[in-house]
């Protein structure tokens, strides 16, 4: 249903009523034969929007006043930024709700696929801390009207959303974007403009280890200009006595890519410590790791519960970042093999085994399938391994290789649960079969969901 005013298409207010939620957790309407899509808005809730923009088979529009609110629609918490910014697309659902967006939308992806039809999904693990639990953030600085913007883009183009206090951050976070914003500007720091391709300042990118309590930053800059940024970075450690550690990275590049190649260390510690459980962990600037901690505990003590590794056995460890799974499954392994490509991560894995005693890890720099294929002699058939690759997925000649090593169980931590169901099911013509899925909340308020299966070979199975 939709009434449209009297006006041109753009600009045009119209009253929709939300259909469904898509994969983002946007809503959808339709209108005129076309979909479109409204954020901050439920299942059931009339709305008053105006239309932003217009392609060619949908429409992106913004709500004007709600005339109907969905029993879902959280009065606990919400945000001034929901409508605008693409951080927490579900913020404004009750988290019962939420929860239950996310078991479905682990359902609808497998059940895509019937060969995953007998894969027993558990119940999702609700998240302990649904506000603050991010512990990293990598935050787009911009500048429009004389005024210097720290947070995300706005949806649909390059303005910046200044987000302030995101509900979503660990309160050290909101603390140092602010007072980092507030120096940019008094100093007069040239913040990039990527229209015009020119200025110094990209992005910020914060690490918070909430064990300790302290920070690294990192100052994403177009180019080694030592001066403005090592002004930057001695005034924001005397005001932000928690910030340990400053590094600048160099990214001159186009486009959205935030991390450059090179990063330089510019003050206190090359990298940051930290504690998930009882094991200690360095991570530097470039490192992948968990943003929610209690949850990556609960994902690291469940793979070593399924793996129950042997100490005559060795595990494989794919795509390990910096180490957190493998030297969990080291406690029970006679030994454990961590593949991961970026090689800064892979200094911090062998840096962490060292912190935490365990000398039966080792770990290579490299690309999965190659290895792989160069250690088919030294990994014996029927050990574990575990795989944790990135949204996009495992590629074929990856699952090919681990499925010839024939291992007696293979478990699969995933972010995305369409690329995810996908592997499950070319798994399964290899010979691997899907037990059991345990989803788990990492990201709340958000429509992201993390998963973790276990396969089992078919005979097993």
């Amino acid at each position: 249903m939709a009434k449209p005013s009297r006006q041109k298409k753009t600009q045009q207010q119209i009253e929709l009523t939300i259909e469904r939620l898509d994969d983002e957790g946007v809503g959808i309407a339709i209108w005129e034969s076309k979909k479109v899509l409204v954020p901050n808005a439920l299942p059931g809730e009339q709305v008053k929007v105006v239309v932003d923009h217009e392609g060619r088979h949908q429409i992106g529009a913004r709500v004007l006043k709600r005339l109907t609110s969905a029993p879902e629609r959280s009065r606990r918490w919400g945000c001034p930024h929901a409508e605008e910014c693409l951080g927490c697309g579900l913020i404004s659902m009750d988290y019962a709700a939420q929860l239950r967006f996310k078991q479905q939308k682990v359902s609808d992806a497998l059940g895509t696929y019937p060969s995953l039809a007998r894969a027993e999904i558990l119940p999702i693990w609700e998240a302990p801390q649904p506000l603050g639990y991010r512990c990293s953030a990598k935050l787009v600085i911009g500048k429009e009207r004389g005024r210097v913007s720290i947070g995300l883009y706005r949806r649909h183009s390059h303005q910046v959303v200044d987000i302030g206090q995101c509900p979503l951050h660990h309160p050290l976070i909101n603390e140092i974007a602010m007072a980092v914003r507030e120096e940019i500007e008094r100093q007069g720091v040239w913040v990039y403009n990527p229209a015009r391709g020119s200025g110094l300042l990209r992005y910020l990118a914060v690490r918070v280890s909430p064990s300790r309590n302290e920070a690294m930053v990192t100052f994403v800059t177009t180019e080694r200009n030592y001066r403005e940024v090592t002004h930057l970075a001695k005034w924001l450690v005397k005001k932000v006595p928690q910030v340990v550690s400053v590094q600048q990275n160099v990214n001159s590049s186009a486009g959205n890519v935030i991390l450059g190649a090179q990063t330089l260390k510019m003050l206190g510690h090359p990298a940051l410590l930290d504690q998930v459980g009882d094991l200690r962990l360095r991570i530097s600037p470039a490192s992948f790791f968990q943003v929610n901690h209690p949850q990556a505990e609960r994902i690291y003590e469940r793979v070593r519960q399924w793996a129950a590794c042997r100490r005559d056995e060795l595990a494989l460890d794919l795509y390990c970042g910096i180490g957190g799974i493998a030297m969990n499954l080291a406690r029970d392994a006679g030994a454990v093999l961590g593949i991961e490509a970026v090689e800064e991560a892979v200094r911090n894995a062998a840096d962490n085994a060292r912190l935490n005693h365990l000398d039966n890890c080792r770990f290579r720099a490299g690309d999965a399938a190659e290895l792989l294929e160069d250690l088919e002699m030294e990994l014996a058939p029927g050990a574990v391994a575990v795989v944790n690759p990135p949204r996009k997925g495992c590629e074929a000649e990856v699952l090919k290789r681990l499925a010839a090593l024939a291992p007696r169980m293979l478990i699969y931590v995933s972010c995305n649960p369409v690329t995810l169901a996908r592997d499950l099911d070319l798994l399964a013509t290899m010979g691997l079969v899907t037990a059991e899925i345990q989803p788990v909340d990492m990201f709340p308020q958000t429509p992201h969901v993390e998963s973790i299966a276990r396969l089992v070979p078919k005979e097993a199975g």
